[in-house]
């Protein structure tokens, strides 16, 4: 009885010491870093692509329409000729200018004369104060009639180059509101040319989002080209509703554009909140909830675990949004957490995204 006790004892030391001598088994676990970034939730709209500056040109004087040289559509550079009036008129007026021009200039050199001449026999004796101031008085009138004269040539001048309608800018032309033998009066609109160096996109905002569309980051996207994308800028929210949408307008400039944009094009207009929270979207497989809330299991470098608890802002379909209770850049386990305890010893495998 005795020896067989001691066989017994013998056996479980034996055991003991096999145990100690065993090696830990490291578990592998998939694991991966912890980066926040902002929340911006995003909001899309139907623009439309226009030009920042669009001008209704008109002549600066009145006549007959003689010719129109442009069409909608047509590209124009600046300088260019856009339309003219009848200039019979004009050439009249500017030859009727030019032959006063000539009388008073005729008028002032006669004038001119006379007073000289009177300067002389009054400083001789031969002619009185009264006679000399007579002639100079006429001699300034005649100069007062030549500067007016000079004026209505250059007005004449002027009114014959305002026959001409010239593009002021490059553009092109997006209406014509004159036709060859139509009347038309000083400044009324004849021609509208759209520039092209700045080009906007025009979307209707409701009201409910005006608070934070200049702080939110944006971008368009054509729909003839849905693979290309250029940022914009807001430069202009209207202070007022549209009466039939009680929308407001809002334009924003549109950066890096190329010949693909063009004028009257569709596009979505997609508003990003820059001012979200920040959160690190994570697997919802590195989510860890034993009834007590949700928490997250954190190695060191050394493969150790550590439960940390966490703030949840939101769940999706299979990823988690974590808003705070751990650090930017700490390691987690993304898979298996079911199957830990704190404590226990993991082989790290880093998680590819």
């Amino acid at each position: 009885m005795a020896a067989g006790l001691a066989f017994s004892l013998g056996l479980a030391g034996c055991g003991d010491k096999a145990a100690k001598d065993k090696p830990v088994v490291e578990r592998p676990v998939a694991t991966m870093r912890v980066h926040y970034e902002p929340i911006a939730p995003e909001r899309s709209y139907v623009a439309v692509v226009r030009p920042r500056i669009e001008s209704d040109l008109g002549f600066r004087v009145s006549g007959k329409a003689a010719r129109r040289l442009v069409d909608v559509g047509r590209a124009v550079k600046a300088g260019e000729i856009l339309s003219t009036l009848d200039e019979t008129d004009f050439k009249l007026q500017r030859e009727q200018a030019e032959a006063e021009l000539r009388a008073a200039t005729s008028s002032l050199a006669q004038a001119s004369g006379d007073e000289q001449r009177q300067a002389v026999l009054r400083r001789q004796g031969f002619a009185s104060q009264a006679a000399y101031d007579r002639v100079r008085a006429a001699m300034e009138e005649a100069q007062g009639r030549k500067t007016r004269a000079e004026r209505s040539v250059e007005l004449a001048r002027n009114a014959l180059d305002y026959a001409t309608l010239k593009a002021d800018a490059d553009g092109v032309v997006t209406a014509t509101m004159v036709e060859p033998g139509q009347v038309i009066g000083a400044g009324q609109p004849a021609i509208r040319v759209a520039r092209l160096d700045e080009k906007e996109a025009v979307v209707a905002i409701p009201e409910a989002q005006t608070a934070r569309v200049g702080e939110a980051m944006a971008w368009l996207v054509l729909w003839s080209k849905p693979q290309k994308g250029y940022r914009a800028k807001l430069r202009e929210l209207s202070p007022s509703t549209d009466a039939a949408t009680r929308t407001y307008a809002a334009r924003f400039t549109l950066l890096d554009t190329d010949e693909d944009v063009q004028l009257g094009m569709t596009g979505t207009l997609t508003l990003a909140d820059g001012q979200g929270a920040r959160v690190a979207k994570l697997p919802l497989s590195a989510l860890y909830n034993a009834g007590k809330g949700a928490a997250l299991w954190l190695v060191d470098d050394q493969g150790g675990l550590k439960l940390a608890p966490v703030d949840v802002a939101a769940y999706e379909s299979d990823s988690v949004l974590i808003r705070s209770g751990v650090e930017e850049g700490a390691r987690i386990v993304a898979m298996g957490v079911q199957k830990l305890d704190a404590g226990q010893r993991v082989r790290m495998v880093e998680r590819r995204p």
